[in-house]
């Protein structure tokens, strides 16, 4: 996993033509123009995970940029004005390629990095979908993919290749398969792995969907999860409470959170996060462009709450949990928005516990472990 990642930031610098892109939109299409993607958010993670949060944080909070804002977006301007990061920073983009299905953050971040790297900018704006799927909706989207390959094609000088596109959605499309394989093993009793697993191994679908990289990667984790179920080996010794994550991790405590739930024999064998990227492998070959259209508007942050809700509670049946633990995240409002009332309409009890995805200054542990013991003692 290390040494894949190391290398795709490694290309990512050497790379002619570049694209910084947000993690909802359709790198297929980079990909397929031979583009290499560079991914922002995941960069912000990585930061988080090294605990340098605060510290890249500041480099933007001096500049200007709030504290309530996304820790993402501060962590990562914030390594602009710093120039340099826990890898050394992010070469320039050739351009930038922002979709607005996860948050509006990203809108106003690209919007902030277009004018500081004076590069262009395409925004692929998705209608969010309260109850139902309109074709109007699928039309609106569909001509602004349309859009987006005559701007890649007008500022790159690259063309897109049909045959090509194909290609890479075939492989997007089985590596996609291939990981929810893997997520879905957490559904033997007991798991082989947990959502921190999960968390740690989802960056090559985000990153790399679309490529040979990401299936190699997740046949060699789909074969040792196969021979952990086979050799009974479980990710929490006495495995007694499954539970289900909801929300981005607590990037720098998750060994923390690990340790907490396996000393009290619970095991978080599912969340929404590392779940929301399974949706991508519904693209199909024969009207393409109309496909993704359709995947990637109906993303998991893009629709209503009671859409939500229905998700949560398939999962928490396919996984077969006793409790939710609901992640109220600070820096993103999308998520963590309206989770008080997703939890009315659960299946099973949940406790909301607050931090920041990569923002250490927010986390009380002291809080959080009193939320966490109660809520076991009462499953």
């Amino acid at each position: 996993m290390r040494e894949l990642m190391a290398s795709y930031y490694m290309q990512g610098h050497q790379a002619e033509c570049n694209a910084w892109i947000t993690s909802g939109a359709p790198v297929e299409l980079l990909y397929a123009m031979d583009i290499y993607p560079i991914y922002p958010e995941n960069h912000g993670a990585l930061i988080g995970a090294t605990k340098l949060g605060s510290y890249y944080s500041d480099f933007s909070e001096r500049n200007g940029f709030s504290r309530d804002l996304c820790s993402y977006a501060r962590c990562d301007i914030g390594c602009v004005f710093a120039g340099t990061s826990p890898i050394g920073g992010l070469p320039k983009p050739t351009f930038l390629f922002a979709c607005n299905n996860i948050c509006n953050t990203v809108v106003k971040w690209y919007e902030v990095l277009s004018r500081i790297f004076k590069v262009p900018l395409f925004i692929l704006d998705t209608p969010f979908i309260r109850k139902e799927l309109k074709e109007s909706h699928l039309r609106y989207v569909e001509e602004q993919l349309y859009d987006f390959i005559k701007f890649a094609e007008r500022i790159t000088g690259r063309e897109l290749e049909d045959q090509k596109l194909k290609e890479v959605i075939a492989r997007s499309v089985e590596g996609v398969g291939l990981y929810a394989h893997c997520l879905q093993s957490a559904r033997n009793k007991p798991s082989p792995m947990n959502c921190f697993d999960a968390f740690v191994n989802m960056a090559p679908i985000v990153c790399l969907r679309g490529t040979d990289h990401a299936i190699q990667f997740y046949v060699g984790l789909k074969k040792e999860l196969d021979d952990r179920i086979k050799q009974g080996i479980s990710a929490v010794d006495n495995e007694e409470i499954r539970l289900l994550w909801d929300n981005i991790p607590v990037w720098y405590r998750l060994r923390w959170l690990g340790e907490f739930f396996e000393n009290r024999n619970a095991c978080l064998v599912a969340d929404t996060y590392t779940n929301a990227w399974t949706g991508f492998g519904e693209l199909k070959g024969n009207d393409i462009l109309s496909s993704m259209a359709e995947v990637y508007t109906l993303s998991y942050l893009n629709i209503g709450m009671d859409r939500t809700a229905e998700i949560i509670n398939h999962l928490i049946e396919l996984y077969d949990v006793d409790g939710v633990v609901m992640h109220s995240n600070r820096s993103c409002k999308p998520y963590s928005f309206g989770q008080y009332e997703i939890q009315k309409k659960l299946s099973v009890p949940s406790v909301i516990i607050e931090a920041d995805m990569v923002d250490e200054r927010v986390f009380s542990e002291a809080q959080v472990v009193t939320r966490l013991e109660a809520f076991l003692e009462m499953l």
